[in-house]
């Protein structure tokens, strides 16, 4: 697959009462909170918005750096410090636990030649070769015999491990506490949790591959590491925050410049994992025998955006810091994934541009629930009832993966329908998870 088609469409560097709505629905479908310094704008209407993130929102707008507003997006919940769903134009300081530890997560769709009528009736090869050519999942506690990584890079790994090297290099020289050993043999590999490797098909009958994966333990640890070292510097200069994860450090310091520089390498290193995975997806269902799957094209469209991450951006006429946690970047014309959960529809979207959102969307349908309640509450036997249709995993350790452990993905796209458009309606028929 080629990385100059799969580049070309996103480049990335207590309860608050509604105080006003916007009088327009068709227009603008954002409420307003006010807080102690700047508003929160939130594309919320017919979706739940928990009391938790409510709170930590006022806690990111009483920041005194904070540009113009908050946004929250539909799929908003409480995440550690920094809400998931949320963007925060910033002038001047950077809060790591804001970006989190999953640094450059995102996602990567290719359409291909194949039509759903040439998929085969048994579906049960497709997701068994894509696991063999895919590491997934977590064993040995990430250690040498980790089922989700490596055990020996193969080639394409190891070029593109070489065209991340000197970055990482720079950054391990200077701060040896964010160094991983599984940096190079997790290239290419998924993970756990909501990390998945879907086949959809769209509303003409037309294949695509879908997924979604970040940084891995690279990124884990050197965000780790930069939201510890925060902490550790507001203790020593005395500055008290409501949430202690909202520790940020300022521009013009020498941790600001390292940070930056580390978490646009970590960005990219996400962006190749991606990359890496789609290639080897690719290669794995072409190998398979005609009568399986028949000769195919890929990446005729596609798309690859990240939706956990930090950008210099021009916003309202000043240049801000622009952190975008479980958010996708939607200028004006940009491409853009939102996907659903196992068993629901995901879009491939194209943004509106819409400044007061600081031209962002939702990165998903967003969590209903925690993975502990989702596991109380359902059943294996629910889920498999929600993912029927599905190729999937349908045991007890994805229980909390179930579609219902996530909100409404059409109620969170008609939240946002002044935020990007709806160019394909994704199903999908196969899904792989770690």
């Amino acid at each position: 697959m080629s990385n100059q088609v799969i580049n070309a469409s996103q480049t990335i560097t207590s309860n608050a009462a509604v105080v006003s709505t916007a009088a327009t629905p068709a227009a603008r479908t954002y409420e307003v909170m006010e807080s102690a310094n700047v508003p929160i704008k939130s594309w919320t209407r017919g979706v739940a918005f928990e009391a938790e993130a409510r709170k930590q929102l006022k806690n990111i707008a009483g920041l005194p750096f904070i540009h113009k507003w908050v946004a929250a997006m539909p799929d908003v919940h409480a995440g550690l410090g920094a809400t998931i769903g949320s963007v925060i134009a910033s002038r001047k300081a950077v809060i790591p636990a804001a970006v989190g530890v999953d640094i450059g997560c995102g996602m990567i769709a290719a359409k291909t030649s194949l039509r759903a009528d040439q998929l085969p009736d048994d579906l049960k090869p497709l997701p068994l070769a894509i696991e063999a050519a895919v590491p997934h999942g977590r064993t040995d506690n990430g250690g040498k015999n980790d089922r989700g990584a490596w055990g020996e890079p193969p080639a394409r790994v190891i070029e593109a491990w070489m065209g991340l090297q000197p970055g990482y290099q720079a950054i391990a020289e200077k701060h040896q506490s964010a160094q991983l050993a599984m940096r190079v043999n997790q290239l290419g590999s998924l993970g756990t949790g909501n990390h998945f490797i879907e086949l959809c098909l769209d509303e003409a009958g037309a294949v695509w591959i879908m997924l979604h994966s970040g940084s891995r333990g690279v990124g884990n640890r050197i965000g780790s590491y930069f939201i510890e070292r925060a902490k550790a510097d507001m203790r020593r200069w005395f500055i008290n925050l409501p949430d202690q994860d909202l520790a940020y450090i300022p521009e013009g310091s020498d941790m600001f410049k390292d940070y930056i520089n580390a978490v646009h390498w970590a960005q990219e290193y996400a962006r190749t994992n991606r990359e890496v995975m789609m290639a080897n997806v690719v290669d794995a269902l072409r190998a398979l025998p005609d009568n399986v799957l028949p000769p195919f094209e890929a990446s005729l469209e596609a798309v690859n955006c990240h939706h956990n991450y930090v950008s210099r951006e021009q916003h309202y006429g000043e240049s801000v810091i622009v952190t975008r946690k479980g958010a996708v970047r939607a200028r004006e014309g940009e491409m853009g994934i939102i996907p659903g959960s196992m068993g629901a529809r995901s879009f491939i979207v194209r943004g509106k541009g819409n400044p007061e959102s600081f031209c962002s969307c939702s990165h998903g349908a967003g969590r209903a629930m925690s993975r502990t309640q989702a596991r109380r509450q359902f059943s294996v036997a629910d889920h498999a009832l929600a993912t029927a249709g599905v190729e999937c995993r349908k045991d007890i350790d994805v229980v909390d993966e179930t579609p219902a452990a996530y909100k409404d993905i059409d109620a969170v796209m008609a939240a946002q329908a002044d935020l990007v458009e709806i160019v394909y309606t994704l199903k999908q028929v196969v899904c792989v998870k770690g």
